[in-house]
């Protein structure tokens, strides 16, 4: 069997970046002294001209990217998750979010993927911050593929988007020749009747194995991955939590305010189901290798397998 091809979204982002910028002349991409580290100095060698490096500054970088947006341009404003959304969440809710602003957000690093950076670095808070903030969309894309996609719809769409992206090389599970990004449309990857998973990001491909898994003890696992959290789909979710009866939400993220609560919250109203939440459990992340962290975090595909066996 093939080696598994494995990228990190944090490069698709800065890939998908310079081939925006030959395509659209109002690209401008902004950094806050980490373009090494976030992949936008893929950018910076390509268009020199429309990359500005706004240093260790990231709530003046998130009002320069408003400014530039208020004259036309499309900003993308790079840093870590836990800087973009956490430092500028402030700058991002009154300068984008108010006033309804054009601009992008790439935030890379996030979750306890990031390794040894550590509980300061590690961001499992941002999806439940962005999601809070009105009309701002957020994405969490899953591998290489649907992380350019996201880029070049977030180009597309006419006003502020979040984006995450992750330090990790996750494996590539979307390339196959029907695959198609929409935002606010998830996509369903495996059929089951027994129980539904619904995952984003990170541990999408995680789910995938741990459905294989569950298929080998007779339960039939439908696996959705949900790139688009905010705006959700309400009408997949829905129509799978009254297929199969039961819903486990994955998402390397905190349980509180992520998926599982956009999930929670639409079929509380709609299709009240028993849901489980997997993600990290009210708590900070530590040091430690990626790989490890994941799996000590409950995020690898056997953990994800015993979890969801037991409440199936």
């Amino acid at each position: 069997m093939s080696e598994v091809k494995k990228i990190a979204t944090r490069e698709s982002y800065g890939n998908a970046l310079a081939e925006l910028g030959k395509e659209h002349a109002d690209v401008v991409v902004l950094d806050a002294d980490l373009a090494a580290a976030t992949k936008t100095g893929v950018f910076k060698k390509a268009f020199p001209e429309r990359h500005i490096d706004c240093g260790i500054a990231e709530c003046n970088m998130i009002g320069v990217a408003a400014g530039l947006a208020a004259t036309g341009k499309v900003p993308f404003a790079s840093s870590f998750a836990m800087f973009a959304a956490g430092r500028a969440f402030e700058q991002v809710r009154n300068s984008v979010g108010y006033p309804k602003l054009n601009v992008k957000i790439g935030a890379t690093h996030a979750g306890i993927s990031v390794g040894e950076d550590g509980a300061s670095h590690q961001c499992n808070e941002d999806i439940a911050l962005m999601r809070t903030i009105p009309g701002m969309v957020v994405i969490n894309p899953s591998d290489d593929i649907e992380a350019k996609a996201a880029v070049k719809a977030a180009y597309e769409h006419q006003g502020p988007v979040y984006m995450r992206f992750g330090r990790l090389a996750v494996p590539v599970i979307n390339d196959n020749a029907d695959y198609k990004f929409e935002l606010g449309k998830g996509v369903v990857l495996r059929e089951g009747k027994d129980v539904t998973i619904i995952a984003t990001g990170l541990p999408v491909a995680n789910c995938l194995e741990a459905a294989e898994k569950l298929a080998a003890d007779g339960i039939g696992a439908k696996v959705i991955n949900i790139h688009t959290i905010k705006p959700l789909d309400e009408e997949l979710v829905v129509a799978a939590a009254r297929e199969t009866g039961k819903v486990v939400t994955v998402e390397e993220h905190s349980v509180i305010g992520g998926l599982g609560s956009a999930v929670c919250d639409v079929l509380s109203e709609k299709a009240p189901t028993k849901v489980l939440k997997i993600g990290i459990n009210d708590t900070f992340g530590e040091s430690g290798p990626a790989v490890e962290l994941v799996k000590k975090y409950g995020l690898d595909a056997e953990s994800i397998y015993e979890k969801v066996k037991a409440f199936a």
